[in-house]
Order: C-alpha cells, then structure tokens, then sequence
C-alpha cells in the first residue's frame, strides 16, 4: 500500500513525503519532481506547452507509480483533480488530503515564483483563493483521510498520518 498525499501547493506535500520516507524508510516519489526530471521545468511546460500537456504528464507518472507499493507519493496540486488518477491511486493507496487555509498558503507559496498556476496573476491571492474554491471538493471527496496542516510541524503532520496507516491496517 502507498501512502499518497495530495492537495493545494504549499500545504507541505513534498517535506511531509519525506520525513514519512525518512521515519519509514519508503521510497518517495514527487511527481513534480519526476516530470521536471525527465521534461524539463514545470513553468516552461506549462509556457510552451499548455497546462494541458503537463496535466498528460501527470498521468503518465500517475500510471507508472501507482502500481508500485511501499511508496510515498507527493502528488502535484491539480493531479487528483483528474479521475483516472484519483483512482489509480486509490488502487493501492491511501490517500491523505493535506489542508491548509488559504492565509498559510498564501504565507507558504506568496514569493515564490515557479508557480506556473500564480504567474502572472494580477492578484495572487485571488486566483489562489478561486484554485481553492474549485479544488477543495475535490479533494474531500477522493480523500481517504483529511489532515489539517494550519500550526503544525511536519513532525506532527508525518505523525497523525503514520497513526491513521497504522490504524487502517488489517
């Protein structure tokens, strides 16, 4: 079984995958990560491709690992958004829908401008105030568990996700 987290940039997918990687000694996969590593910067990909193309990709990477097991997965913002992902995740994992507001998204992402989805946004934290609005449904309903990430370490969060594995386990 996987263990696979998704949600909105900047709620800690990526730092979280890893200390649950370090604290179990799974294998974590970005698939952020991944795409940059074979395609090439998500920005330009987006720039020269189209979102649409980066949204292939992504279920490219989502076909290859999820049959894996043993893994972490940190997904990309918008990969669950895609049906077939959400269910070839849920196949062989479990998945936890990190959740931040959106002032500690803002905090987290605000600067940071490799964020194909905010640039060039007139007002950043319109558009990440109308992503979240849109994905948040989402998101709820392909969650298996839902792990709020507003004033808690990675520690804490790597924690509560190991206890609710453990719990799920027959």
């Amino acid at each position: 079984m996987n263990i696979v987290l998704c949600g909105m940039m900047g709620v800690g997918k990526s730092t979280i995958g890893i200390k649950i990687a370090e604290l179990t000694g799974r294998r974590w996969i970005d698939t952020d990560g991944i795409i940059t590593a074979r395609y090439g910067r998500i920005s330009d990909i987006f720039e020269y491709y189209g979102e649409g193309h980066f949204r292939e990709l992504e279920t490219e990477i989502t076909r290859e690992f999820a049959k894996q097991d043993g893994l972490v997965i940190s997904t990309g913002g918008g990969l669950v958004l895609n049906y077939e992902n959400s269910e070839l995740l849920k196949k062989n994992g479990k998945l936890f829908f990190l959740r931040a507001s959106l002032q500690t998204i803002l905090d987290r992402v605000y600067a940071d401008e490799t964020r194909p989805l905010l640039r060039g946004a007139d007002n950043a934290e319109e558009r990440l105030k109308g992503l979240l609005a849109a994905r948040l449904p989402v998101y709820e309903h392909v969650a298996d568990h839902i792990i709020d990430t507003d004033d808690k370490s990675v520690e804490q969060t790597a924690a509560e996700i190991l206890a609710l594995v453990a719990g799920d386990q027959p």
